[in-house]
């Protein structure tokens, strides 16, 4: 959410930001808010002038008593309940005009950083970098689900029979890969000074309105019956609820954590071919990290935090590459942000495993997540995430890179100690 004097100060710069995010059915709402802020603040005003003028007066009223003067008195006392009415009106105004200004302020899209690429959707994403050699074996690679089954590893179809759709049993070696995977992956962020924390993996509705959009909230959560909670589908979001109305010294900045949780998720729309066996489920791990820092300081962790993505899945001997989000694949409060994609040498190509985001001040104005300066007074935090590994879907990558002709998979050096010293499985 942006500020609501910014926008006031520079509508042309917002409506702007908004075409630049082929979102032109928003533009309208730019000119409405401003109308609806000037109501709220005139309201605001002359309510502040009616409160001024009802004390003064039901000051007088004590002094004309003491005087005998009971007529005067009564005739105040008629005054102040006219103010006092008149001020309940103002109230009940100023809370429905407040009300229709953040709601309409929740949905109008952060100003996105000056070089990130304009482009309607995810086709259009630029690469950043490469990481790695592509390779494709001279030896067929199944499909994921297939190579995992081959070594008694997956069971989808008990797992249908008990939850339905999008879940899954791993089994033996498939599944102590995949806790293997997580452990290193918590021990690789704490080597580069993360702390470590395993969050609460249901959060409470406002949290998940000061987090996300509610186009993800629908298409996203699962809510609690009967309760204001809902289930985390990723773990930032319970990450960045934990500093919600907070005022955080500038000298104890950054706070920078990488947190373990179960995510569950709707995964609504259709799903293609590729997307079969473990790719797109409901229930999945992941280790996360996230930031919450100065403004000035999110653009270098920015850069550090996708980087530390990289570095992990390059010391699995995984090539990757980055992509940068353009302008209409940004998710509504997000500043910049970059995909990181693992290669798949089954489908000759890249696919998604992590995603870096930038989202300025827009979690931390309504979270109210604020810094404590001298200088400058209290001021919003900015707040970063990125995926470290989000397993299934990364064991589909390692064990496409890892497959040998025969059916073993190789166990790379950095994660033998978390597979009792094993080689290879299979």
């Amino acid at each position: 959410m942006i500020d609501i004097k910014f926008l006031r100060e520079n509508p042309d710069i917002v409506k702007n930001n908004i075409k630049k995010k082929f979102q032109d059915e928003k533009l309208p709402l730019v000119d409405e808010v401003i109308e609806l802020d000037k109501q709220l603040r005139a309201a605001q005003l002359k309510a502040d002038t009616l409160r001024g003028d009802r004390n003064r007066l039901s000051k007088e009223i004590g002094g004309l008593m003491a005087k005998g003067q009971k007529e005067e008195a009564e005739q105040v006392k008629a005054q102040v309940k006219a103010f006092s009415d008149e001020l309940a009106q103002l109230e009940v105004q100023e809370t429905e005009l407040g009300e229709k200004v953040k709601s309409i302020m929740m949905v109008i899209p952060n100003i996105i950083a000056d070089d990130v690429p304009i482009g309607k959707d995810d086709s259009e994403n630029v690469e950043v970098t490469k990481y790695g050699d592509p390779v494709v074996p001279d030896f067929e690679i199944p499909y994921h689900s297939d190579i995992m089954e081959r070594l008694n590893g997956l069971d989808l179809d008990s797992a249908r029979k008990v939850a339905g759709n999008g879940f899954y049993y791993l089994m033996g070696d498939i599944a102590r890969l995949h806790s293997a995977v997580i452990s290193y992956a918590r021990d690789f962020m704490i080597n580069r000074g993360f702390t470590y924390c395993v969050p609460p993996f249901m959060i409470r509705g406002g949290v998940v309105t000061g987090v996300m959009s509610f186009a993800e909230m629908d298409s996203m959560m699962y809510k609690i019956e009967g309760e204001d909670l809902y289930l985390i589908g990723t773990s930032e979001h319970s990450m960045i609820g934990k500093f919600i109305d907070t005022i955080n010294n500038e000298d104890t900045l950054p706070y920078t954590l990488t947190s373990y949780s179960p995510c569950f998720r709707k995964e609504k729309g259709a799903h293609g071919i590729e997307e079969r066996g473990v790719y797109r489920i409901h229930q999945f791990e992941k280790q996360e990290m996230i930031v919450v820092c100065k403004p000035e300081d999110s653009p270098m962790w920015f850069e550090k935090l996708w980087q530390n993505t990289v570095d992990l899945f390059r010391s699995l001997d995984i090539p990757v590459r980055t992509l940068e989000c353009c302008s209409g694949d940004l998710a509504d409060l997000k500043v910049k942000s970059y995909d990181v994609e693992a290669w798949s040498p089954r489908q000759k190509k890249y696919f998604e495993v992590g995603s870096c985001s930038n989202l300025g001040d827009a979690q931390a104005r309504r979270l109210k997540i604020r810094i404590k300066s001298k200088e400058k007074g209290n001021y919003y935090a900015h707040t970063l995430n990125n995926t470290v590994v989000a397993p299934p879907r990364m064991l589909i990558a390692f064990l496409e890179n890892n497959l040998n002709a025969d059916g073993r998979v190789n166990i790379p050096e950095v994660l033998r100690p978390y597979m009792g010293g094993a080689e290879k499985i299979g």
